[in-house]
């Protein structure tokens, strides 16, 4: 057999086994891509896709139970001096331990999702761990391979050993693959380590954070227990003090009625008021166009006033009128909390606020009217068409009757409430004549 004969066939055998294994490499290589490509789509989906909204709505709850514990931590250190214990103080302290049970619950689901957070990660780190050694040795058995075969050094040799053109492109082809291949291998180890290192370091900012989370529960639980047993103390020296207690609610049911009387008195008054006008329009407009038909009753149309179309679509997203307030005690009938067998009715809400705050419109409209109630001090009904918000309980009015008002504008400050010994609002909300609960209209 002549050298060129051998060399032939050789290449030959070279070419063949070549294919073979590149073929191999090929399907390892792509079975390999899919995993990895699994991986990532699950790590992206799981941790960035629904974790990251719902780590994200944990942490701006956990912002705004912070900042409405602290309203009311300010309110409650406010009054601690004050040796009486009153009613309103224990409204405060209540809705404080229920804000601050929230929150350990809160952190309580931060920590349970930093737990899931860290071992979704630590699985993704060993999955990717086991990618890396399959991709070296992957890498490495190519090599050998290449080596083997003397593909590095006679690749020239091994296309002009061709039997035709359409062969040489072919192992061309071939090789061109060869080195593509080799290097995407070597990317794909690259990035999966990079990958690898992330998620590790990943995993220590998870385990800092729960640390952090624990701490700050184990924070709240304690001062959960100090305001508990501040709440059974508070409760025992009111019980102790019926008698007291008694003569309060008899005095805030007489100031709560002179107060529904003298609201009750100024919207009757416009409503009457209203229907002698379209009575009057009505009437000249009969004459205007020489009608002959019989008069008609003419019913008030409060509800025609843009103003009534305005409000009513805002219920639910009107701004409450003082800053930084807490709602001590709610709308409707509900049973006193102290007092057996004691029933109380609420005509609207109770927001006890800081010293003097600020009272602002919820809504534009006009001023209606103003007065003074004892027992409540200055009252303004502001009418928005055929509603009327009340704001009671004012120690100061910036405004006067029949003045327009704008969404947000100041029109009083929060006088001091005589039987509470708090600064509180009271707040009311009609329609025509009949009453509605505040709450429902508000922002939440």
């Amino acid at each position: 057999m002549s050298e060129s004969t051998f060399r032939h066939g050789w290449f030959k055998n070279v070419y063949a086994a070549f294919v073979k294994q590149l073929r191999y490499w090929s399907c390892q290589f792509l079975q390999l891509f899919k995993f990895f490509g699994l991986i990532l789509f699950l790590v992206t989906l799981g941790t960035v896709g629904l974790h990251g909204q719902n780590r994200k709505e944990l942490e701006d709850k956990r912002k705004n139970l912070l900042k409405e514990i602290e309203q009311t931590s300010s309110m409650l250190k406010d009054t601690r001096q004050n040796q009486k214990a009153t009613l309103n103080r224990y409204y405060t302290l209540q809705k404080q331990i229920g804000k601050r049970q929230e929150l350990i619950a809160t952190l309580q689901e931060e920590i349970f999702l930093a737990d899931d957070q860290i071992e979704r990660a630590r699985g993704v780190v060993e999955a990717l761990s086991v990618d890396v050694e399959v991709l070296k040795k992957e890498y490495a058995e190519m090599a050998r391979v290449a080596y083997r075969q003397k593909l590095k050094n006679n690749y020239l040799l091994f296309l002009l050993s061709s039997d035709s053109f359409n062969e040489a492109f072919r192992r061309w082809n071939y090789l061109k693959q060869y080195d593509s291949y080799r290097q995407k291998q070597a990317r794909l180890i690259l990035d999966t380590q990079d990958m690898l290192e992330n998620k590790m370091s990943n995993i220590e900012v998870k385990k800092a954070e729960k640390e952090d989370l624990l701490q700050s529960e184990m924070i709240q639980k304690g001062i959960l227990e100090q305001e508990l047993y501040d709440s059974d103390n508070l409760l025992a020296k009111l019980k102790a003090d019926e008698s007291r207690l008694q003569n309060d609610l008899v005095a805030k049911e007489k100031a709560s009625q002179q107060l529904k009387d003298a609201i009750q008195k100024i919207i009757l008054a416009e409503i009457e008021r209203k229907k002698k006008e379209d009575e009057a329009k009505a009437l000249a407009e009969a004459k205007k166009k020489k009608a002959k038909e019989p008069k008609k009753e003419v019913v008030p149309q409060l509800n025609t006033s843009p103003l009534t179309s305005g409000f009513s679509s805002n219920r639910g997203k009107l701004p409450w009128p003082v800053k930084g307030g807490v709602v001590t005690q709610k709308f409707g009938r509900q049973p006193h909390p102290i007092l057996k067998n004691i029933q109380i009715t609420n005509n609207g809400i109770d927001i006890q606020t800081p010293k003097s705050a600020e009272v602002k419109s919820v809504f534009e409209g006009k001023v209606l009217g103003m007065q003074f109630i004892p027992g409540n001090n200055y009252m303004v009904i502001l009418q928005h068409g055929k509603y009327f918000t009340v704001y009671s309980n004012l120690e100061e009015v910036n405004v006067k009757r029949g003045d327009k008002i704008e969404t947000n504008q100041m029109i009083g400050k929060v006088g001091l409430d005589k039987i509470s010994g708090h600064y509180e609002l009271h707040f009311e909300v009609w329609e025509d004549k009949n009453l509605e609960n505040p709450s429902s209209w508000l922002s939440r």
